[in-house]
């Protein structure tokens, strides 16, 4: 009779008696830590942030049954499941505009500026050229000579 009650019924309602363990256990502890946070509030040694944490413990205990309410409830109706193409749309004026690039051509400092890199750029490619040039004139010697470098 058990069995076939049993066979009946969905795994995860199945498990539901040691889900009710957790939640128990895990509430129960939240209470006890925020019991010490008390305790040690009240002593010679405590301080505000103990105190902060004794009020915080109880609303972990609070999200722990709250979790377990709402995965029960989703147990029994699940939310409608969605098609996968219907497409979302964003309703205009949600979101904020996106700015627009502004090009300064008329300010000579950032005119300055963007030569100095451009002189920084063809220096870096012409000691490029020049290193590549001297580890070509390398290689080629250790091979004529047969040694290596």
């Amino acid at each position: 009779m058990v069995t076939r009650y049993l066979s009946k019924m969905s795994t995860t309602r199945r498990r539901r008696p040691a889900l009710i363990l957790l939640v128990t256990a895990a509430a129960s502890g939240c209470l006890a830590l925020a019991w010490w946070q008390w305790t040690r509030f009240e002593s010679n040694s405590g301080g505000f942030q103990n105190l902060g944490y004794a009020f915080q413990w109880p609303l972990f205990a609070g999200f722990c049954v709250y979790a377990y309410y709402k995965f029960v409830r989703f147990e029994d109706s699940p939310p409608e499941p969605r098609s996968l193409h219907t497409v979302t749309e964003i309703p205009a004026g949600l979101l904020p505009e996106r700015p627009t690039p502004t090009t300064h051509t008329d300010d000579p400092v950032m005119r300055e500026y963007n030569a100095y890199l451009a002189e920084l750029a063809k220096a870096d490619a012409e000691l490029a050229k020049a290193d590549a040039e001297l580890a070509k004139a390398d290689n080629d010697k250790s091979t004529t000579t047969g040694t290596s470098p």
